[in-house]
């Protein structure tokens, strides 16, 4: 018995933006990019919020909407958890797994979002597969804690409002748009066989992005003083320091913008993609030649490329959906799903390996049978 799969949907913004129209803003061209990512053009939302964008995904996950792929319509009320991945919420309160859960009228569902980077919907997946099994009917402890039988796990970004387009290394890569899936207590299948998460510190800073709160603060180390309403939030001082942006900042770029060093994540990603899939074969105790096809984190299509040759796979293994997306984080894995059961490249009884990578470092990996 098991956490299985039964719907999944996804949305992306109106706007294409080509490779060519980001010459207007930085040094490069539609041949730099393409051939060193993959990517030809990108969603970016203009009006459209994060949780509008899940909205849509989530509607035609839970079969209400045409597009995706749902095995039959799920009433608002048969929906017990809403798990939201994002680094780009609209909101810090109400969270936006609360705003999905209004607007879908999903009345019995808990909702939280959470934040695991690019990993996110990975990590999602586990948690809501492990709510379900403690909840499950016989399980020990079951009875004090709320029985999850349906939950909804999304992936939504609006990455692009926290991207610096002076950055002509950064700015190509990123994109918006949501994914979702509906997953199913149900004792008569197989479901996810084995998952497996893990961090690993970022210790040269190659992925960072701090905050950036702006409500003014009347407070000195002695006290109140309404002059310090003027002034810096001397608390953002040590964590620039921290991450390593305390020059780029004093230079002019936006504090609450991505910066990464392509080189080390791309090193840290293709030594943990195929790490995590071994791994989560290693739990399920079955090996590669039994997986019939890979879902993984759209960041990079030579990182997918690379793991693949390092796996001894061919590329059609793999579901390359970057394209015209680029990297859209937590949404990324979600979004490729949907692509790959609209396209017809995952079967009933298929076992399918879901990786990801992301910042702080994150990394993970799920295996389910379809």
């Amino acid at each position: 018995m098991g956490c299985t799969i039964i719907g999944c949907g996804k949305q992306l913004p109106a706007l294409d933006v080509p490779n060519e129209e980001l010459t207007k803003l930085v040094d490069t061209s539609d041949e730099w990019i393409s051939s060193r990512t993959g990517i030809l053009s990108r969603r970016v939302c203009v009006g459209e919020g994060n949780v509008d964008l899940a909205e849509g995904a989530a509607r035609q996950a839970l079969g209400w909407a045409d597009g995706g792929y749902s095995e039959r319509k799920i009433a608002p009320e048969d929906i017990d958890l809403i798990i939201y991945s994002t680094i780009t919420p609209d909101e810090v309160v109400p969270t936006c797994a609360a705003v999905l859960r209004r607007r879908l009228g999903l009345v019995n569902a808990a909702a939280f979002d959470m934040n695991a980077a690019c990993s996110g919907f990975i990590y999602g997946l586990t948690i809501a597969e492990t709510m379900m099994a403690c909840s499950a009917p016989g399980a020990a402890g079951a009875a004090g804690r709320n029985p999850i039988r349906r939950a909804l796990v999304v992936g939504g970004e609006r990455l692009t409002r926290i991207v610096d387009w002076n950055d002509r290394n950064t700015c190509v890569l990123f994109g918006d748009g949501a994914g979702a899936a509906v997953v199913e207590w149900d004792e008569r299948k197989p479901g996810i066989l084995a998952w497996y998460i893990k961090n690993d510190d970022d210790d040269s800073n190659a992925l960072t992005c701090p905050s950036a709160y702006d409500a003014p603060q009347p407070f000195t180390p002695e006290g109140i003083d309404a002059d310090a309403l003027q002034q810096a939030d001397p608390g953002t001082a040590p964590i620039d320091a921290e991450l390593d942006v305390t020059e780029r900042v004093a230079a002019g770029a936006p504090r609450q913008a991505l910066y990464m060093n392509g080189q080390k994540v791309f090193k840290f990603a293709t030594s943990v993609m195929p790490a995590a899939i071994e791994e989560v074969l290693r739990r399920a105790n079955l090996t590669i030649d039994d997986v019939q096809f890979i879902v993984p984190h759209q960041a990079n299509l030579r990182i997918i490329k690379y793991a693949a040759k390092r796996m001894g796979l061919p590329l059609e293994r793999f579901q390359v959906s970057i394209a015209h997306r680029g990297n859209s984080s937590s949404a990324c894995i979600p979004m490729t799903l949907c692509d790959a059961y609209e396209s017809g490249n995952i079967h009933p009884g298929d076992k399918v390996a879901l990786v990801g990578f992301g910042g702080g470092f994150t990394s993970g990996a799920v295996l389910y049978e379809a």
